[in-house]
């Protein structure tokens, strides 16, 4: 009965998102290393999944992942309904033994539609229980801080917004008796925004923030 009703947790949660596969950019994107990890058993320790920011991540600072027997699944753009849709294939199926979920910046910019931060946290939520169910060990990751979007600068409480959803976030996480990795502590300047020489946009993180991304994950992940 428990893995029927977080199968239909997942279905009737991943139908609420009222937008077709073809709306999704890059959907499949893993599908052939998926298979490739499934065929030949090489599970990965940890996954990484979520936006640009974890998508950058892994192709950047590629000896950080191979070198822990992390992997990383990030999509650039992606908000968490559409991280959400793809929680069973890109994660679920490779049997880590954790994953860390970073996501919700883009909901703040609404790259897939109005913002609400109880249907962000709601799609978060999701991803854990099925995670939980799947005996995942879940770590839940701020929002890094963001000033102005590059691409949405008509969006002018971005800090506050960022702020409210790390708030519920790790409220989710103490709820659920998962970790809470804080990266925004460490890398937010006194405007709430990024600090300088940690992004080369406002947004996404540089070498040096990587750095500090890096030592804090593996701080928690020990």
């Amino acid at each position: 009965m428990k893995h029927l009703f977080f199968a239909l947790l997942y279905f009737f949660a991943t139908v609420a998102t009222a937008q077709t596969l073809s709306e999704y950019p890059d959907f499949e994107r893993y599908q052939k290393d998926n298979e490739r990890i499934i065929q030949n058993k090489t599970y990965p320790k940890v996954i990484f999944i979520g936006n640009s920011i974890t998508d950058g991540w892994a192709s950047k600072r590629p000896v950080f992942f191979t070198g822990h027997q992390f992997l990383g699944r990030g999509i650039s753009g992606q908000t968490s309904p559409q991280l959400l849709l793809r929680f069973q294939k890109d994660v679920i199926d490779l049997k880590p033994k954790a994953v860390v979920i970073n996501i919700g910046t883009n909901d703040i910019a609404e790259n897939t539609g109005k913002y609400s931060i109880e249907y962000t946290v709601s799609n978060i939520k999701s991803m854990v229980e099925l995670a939980k169910s799947h005996k995942i060990k879940v770590y839940l990751s701020s929002v890094l801080p963001v000033d102005v979007y590059p691409w949405r600068k008509d969006i002018t409480d971005a800090v506050k917004q960022i702020y409210e959803l790390n708030v519920r976030i790790r409220q989710l996480a103490k709820a659920k008796h998962v970790h809470y990795i804080d990266y925004f502590s460490e890398m937010s300047k006194e405007n709430g925004g990024m600090i300088d020489e940690y992004t080369y946009d406002g947004v996404h993180p540089t070498d040096k923030g990587y750095e500090v991304m890096e030592k804090i994950v593996l701080s928690a992940i020990k």
